[in-house]
């Protein structure tokens, strides 16, 4: 991919353009996922069983679908953390600034610069 001008894409560009199709794809399933368990609740409210309603109910659970959207923002989340402190770093931001920027020590801002394979400098 490229970026302006026709120069190469930075990771961390990279990394946000994946977070923001995960939120999009996550704000679907869970549109999807808020039909259903309104069905779930209106049935349940009708005097239908749990045993009922979840053997009943069509794969994925709304509990399971509510799960996968969790664990993919939470990896697209880390990802574009990982590669922003990156270049926060690129741009001479020392740690500590980085961590709190981020909200978090700086052992976990070196631990995420570790990940990306850069060598933390104080």
């Amino acid at each position: 991919m490229s970026g302006p001008h026709g120069t190469p894409e930075e990771p961390a560009e990279a990394a946000l353009e994946r977070l923001i199709a995960c939120i999009d794809a996550s704000l679907a399933e869970l549109e999807h996922a808020r039909a259903r368990a309104d069905l779930l609740l209106a049935e349940r409210r009708a005097g239908r069983s749990w045993l009922d309603l979840v053997t009943e109910e069509s794969g994925p659970l709304v509990v399971e679908s509510v799960s996968t959207v969790l664990a993919s923002l939470a990896t697209a989340g880390h990802a574009f953390r990982r590669e922003e402190a990156a270049a926060l770093q690129r741009e001479q931001v020392s740690i500590n600034r980085i961590a709190a920027l981020f909200g978090v020590t700086r052992q976990r801002i070196s631990a995420l610069l570790r990940e990306n394979g850069a060598v933390p400098r104080p």
